[in-house]
């Protein structure tokens, strides 16, 4: 939105669905704190069940606020039921500060989808365990946020065709695809996609200067 960043707010499956999307956004995009990821009870909680802390009506709020949340900025609330009070009261707290919300819910008409700007709405039916949102719901969820965060990144130019240019290179598997894309690109041979590799560590700027130095 102008410059501003996606927030994911979620609690228990939902909250860390949204963590896993955010951080990947960083190794496969080479962006940071553009998408960021809020659970119901904090970073503990991914790890370890606090289903207390998505009953909360105020938290939502003080966690966005506590990463200065703006108008520029879009809140995205998951929720398989659409009724965790946790999510629904971030999002009615961000329209009442003018800030566009969104949704990912597997219910229809539900209280969430009606508060949200931008709802989605996967109906996936009942789940085999009763009760139990991790399972179908889960699944459509985690999908939705790879098309949104993946839509997002092609927009910015992070993506050339289908090519990750913008990955960090951290470690020898990233290494290796690294030199197997420039290759595949520049459609040059895999010593030369190396040396450019190892030169500038990084696929878009190789990509530059190899098209630069060869106009």
């Amino acid at each position: 939105m102008g410059g501003g960043r996606i927030f994911y707010i979620g609690s228990g499956t939902s909250g860390r669905l949204g963590i896993v999307d955010a951080s990947e956004c960083l190794p496969t995009f080479g962006v940071g704190n553009k998408i960021i990821g809020i659970i119901a009870g904090g970073d503990s909680a991914i790890r370890n069940s606090q289903e207390f802390a998505e009953d909360s009506t105020k938290d939502a709020w003080r966690d966005l606020k506590k990463l200065n949340v703006n108008k520029k900025d879009i809140v995205i609330g998951i929720s398989a039921s659409g009724s965790t009070p946790y999510v629904f009261s971030g999002l009615n707290d961000c329209k009442k500060a003018g800030i566009y919300t969104g949704c990912i819910t597997c219910n229809q008409n539900s209280q969430l989808a009606n508060q949200s700007d931008f709802p989605i709405e996967v109906i996936v039916g009942p789940e085999y365990i009763t009760g139990s949102s991790r399972m179908k719901a889960g699944t459509a969820q985690k999908m939705i946020l790879n098309m949104i965060s993946t839509s997002v990144m092609i927009k910015l130019g992070r993506v050339l065709d289908n090519k990750m240019i913008d990955m960090k290179l951290s470690n020898n598997k990233l290494y290796e695809r690294a030199i197997r894309i420039l290759k595949s690109i520049l459609d040059i041979k895999s010593d030369q996609a190396k040396l450019l590799i190892e030169k500038h560590k990084n696929i878009r700027i190789a990509i530059e200067q190899y098209q630069s130095d060869n106009e």
